[in-house]
């Protein structure tokens, strides 16, 4: 019986949603605005649902009741509170701004500020890291067929998969929006009605050390202080480049709306993803003494034997709903980034009566599902995977951004050195690392004798600094033989 209810349940949340998204098609009119920001007409609620459901992904679900359980609560809370971090600071700094400026995608930024060449550079990362992040999302969908449909790993990845293109190449932005403002709704009854249950029914029993105030987490390198903090500044500050977030902020009504909504979703991802973290503190002793020994994430198979099926079911629903909520905008964004900044489709162009953009962007989709499913099956992690995404964004194009809207010096040349050494800094400590974010380094690693997993975390902090310094030196060159 209660196999039953969640094959059903599952089955009925992913035909409602694919329905849904199918619906919105009729919204898109033939017009490329229509399909990528909603014809920039998203009001506050709406606004603001849509930002907080892509922080809120099978990531800062499945992967921060993973790393919490393991390695104590600021491992995975770091996720969540980084993401909210994130959303704060884009709606101090960076909302207004943005949504002002009438962009399409956010290389639009970097070319009408330092170029083409910086446009297609700064693209061709992008599409690299939300590859990332859209695997990081299936891995979750493919966890969760696995266990309670009973397909193999990799059908699960790819039957999820097929969902999400389907609805998101019919609808765009405006299926992304409507379908999150549900999954996000979803996902805050889902969290709340858990940790009310086990709170009631096993309290929450912390092992020493591993707590929201064991500090030493965040001030000692061996009780993994640099991974932390690492995690933090990835998302924190990487995240504010993310092409499918800021194509969010981009698709609200006005300036002021985008930053309204940036501080919403903020508090929202806080209140959604920090209860997961408390709750997976004393999993492993429940799991334990209910004889459950978990294969897979450990918040399904909290919810798979010990968690009643109709409030699993619930839960179970809210992790999709997180991971279709980030899949859907990372196969838009970065599908549209390849159409317009690489490709160089503009808005208005036509061929044959049909808006070529839009045409583009849609077959573009297609490539992009089919990247994000190669890297779920080659690296069937979730937490990481999105660290991996937003730590390029990191590395090497925050401060271009930061730059080019508050320091009157920058220049293309600055950009592009930042970008450069910033970015190869880091992917090539990412090769030479045996372990990323405390677990081993299963997609490309170079045995060396120099950097081992003690280092694991700083070059997160490291990259940055070194596409800073390249920025600023470089650009005030330049500027003073202009």
């Amino acid at each position: 019986m209660t196999d039953l209810i969640f094959f059903w349940g599952i089955i009925l949340f992913l035909f409602a949603t694919l329905g849904i998204g199918i619906w919105t098609a009729k919204q898109i009119k033939g017009d490329s605005i229509n399909f990528l920001v909603a014809g920039r007409r998203l009001i506050l609620p709406l606004a603001a649902a849509t930002l907080m459901a892509q922080s809120v992904d099978s990531n800062a679900t499945l992967g921060n009741t993973d790393l919490a359980g393991e390695f104590g609560f600021w491992a995975g809370a770091s996720l969540p509170l980084g993401l909210a971090l994130c959303l704060l600071l884009s709606g101090l700094f960076f909302a207004k701004p943005m949504n002002s400026m009438g962009l399409i995608t956010l290389p639009d930024f970097y070319r009408l500020k330092y170029g083409r060449l910086t446009e297609v550079v700064v693209s061709i990362i992008m599409v690299l890291s939300f590859g990332f992040l859209l695997a990081g999302n299936l891995v979750a969908g493919g966890y969760v067929f696995e266990s309670f449909l009973g397909t193999s790993y990799t059908i699960g990845v790819i039957m999820i998969a097929t969902i999400v293109f389907i609805y998101t190449a019919s609808g765009g932005m405006f299926a992304i929006v409507y379908t999150d403002a549900i999954q996000v709704a979803i996902a805050f009854i889902g969290t709340m009605l858990l940790f009310g249950f086990m709170g009631v029914n096993f309290g929450f029993d912390i092992p020493d050390g591993m707590g929201p105030f064991a500090l030493e987490q965040l001030a000692n390198p061996a009780a993994g202080a640099a991974i932390n903090w690492a995690t933090l500044l990835a998302l924190g500050l990487g995240d504010i480049v993310a092409i499918d977030f800021m194509a969010r902020i981009f698709a609200a009504d006005s300036p002021e709306t985008a930053q309204r909504a940036c501080l919403i979703a903020s508090a929202g991802t806080v209140i959604i993803g920090v209860p997961f973290s408390i709750v997976a503190l004393s999993t492993p002793q429940i799991l334990a003494q209910a004889g459950i020994t978990p294969e897979g994430p450990l918040l399904l198979a909290l919810i798979k034997g010990v968690v009643p099926p109709v409030l699993g079911l619930l839960v179970i629903a809210a992790i999709l709903a997180a991971s279709l909520s980030t899949a859907d905008g990372a196969i838009l964004g970065t599908s549209s980034v390849i159409a317009h900044n690489v490709i160089g489709i503009r808005q208005g162009s036509r061929d044959r009566g049909s808006d070529r953009l839009l045409r583009l962007t849609r077959f573009m989709a297609f490539g992009i599902t089919s990247l994000g499913v190669l890297f779920a099956v080659l690296v069937p992690q979730t937490g990481i995977l999105l660290l991996l995404a937003f730590d390029l964004g990191f590395a090497g194009l925050l401060v271009p951004l930061a730059g080019g809207l508050y320091w009157p010096k920058a220049k293309k040349y600055g950009a592009l050195a930042c970008i450069i050494s910033g970015t190869g800094t880091r992917l090539i400590l990412f090769v030479l690392m045996p372990k990323m974010f405390g677990s081993d380094n299963s997609l490309l690693y170079i045995k060396n004798p120099i950097f081992t997993a003690d280092f694991d975390g700083f070059p997160t902090l490291i990259a940055p600094l070194v596409g800073l310094v390249a920025f600023i030196a470089v650009s005030l060159v330049t500027n003073d033989r202009s």
